[in-house]
């Protein structure tokens, strides 16, 4: 019976990706563009992980996103619960991961700038958790052409007392061409340094890399990307599949 609860699990989500919906065209990179002012929007993340070998385990994430335009270039954000199921060769089950608030200013545009930027700030609080992450989002549009590139620095603070500490570097990049104006397809690369207790003696570098497609209607959107590890790193996923799917209130 525990190896049907996954896939009963992922397909019991897909009636809702498609009954849900704004638009993204990258799922691991945020884009410069930022929610209009007074306008909310709700995201759904869901991000299945496997990793096979002698570790083997799934994980599946799932985000619940809130997002305000505070004014047309600050955006606001609220995750009210992450939470995850997880299933690995000792146990399985659900648990709470955290909340967390995020915030983004844009500074320039995209379409009629050089370049279109934007700052990034998130803190992630829960049990035995406390993370904060800041990124610098760059993008470019030339017509149905639109690339981006992500610089994310996070920090986290975990365990009793939160005295188990970890840094990563990680820098993204993403191609999306607009084949019509619903839907868009892409490649998104994302590369990771990891370092434990903030040192680097390890050498821990993951790369992914994988397509993505993106379909939009009226006041919805969803946005699909499948990445798999390039390098061979143990303990890391596999393979990773992130579904996004948001909806104008």
């Amino acid at each position: 019976m525990k190896k049907f609860v996954l896939p009963i699990l992922l397909m019991s989500i897909l009636p809702a990706i498609f009954a849900l919906g704004g638009v993204r065209h990258f799922t691991f990179l945020y884009e410069a563009n930022t929610s209009s002012r007074g306008s909310l929007e709700l995201e759904n993340w869901v991000t299945w992980q496997r990793t096979t070998g002698p570790g083997r385990f799934d994980r599946v994430d799932f985000r619940h996103e809130l997002e305000y335009g505070v004014t047309d270039k600050f955006q606001a954000s609220i995750y009210v619960a992450d939470w995850f199921y997880e299933n690995d060769r000792e146990h399985s089950g659900f648990a709470y991961s955290d909340t967390a608030i995020e915030l983004i200013y844009n500074l320039t545009n995209p379409v009629v700038d050089p370049v279109g930027l934007s700052i990034y700030g998130e803190l992630r609080t829960g049990d035995r958790l406390l993370e904060l992450e800041s990124k610098l989002i760059a993008q470019k549009n030339f017509g149905p052409l639109i690339l981006a590139y992500n610089a994310t620095l996070e920090s986290v603070w975990e365990g009793n007392h939160l005295a188990e500490r970890q840094g990563e570097f990680s820098q993204a990049l993403g191609a999306s061409y607009e084949i019509s104006p619903r839907i868009s397809v892409g490649l998104e690369l994302l590369h990771e340094f990891v370092l434990p207790e903030w040192h680097d003696e390890e050498k821990i570098r993951n790369l992914f890399v994988g397509p993505n497609v993106s379909y939009r209607r009226g006041n919805w959107f969803v946005t699909i990307t499948a990445l798999a590890q390039a390098t061979d790193t143990e303990g890391e996923p596999d393979f990773q599949l992130r579904t996004i799917f948001g909806i104008g209130l």
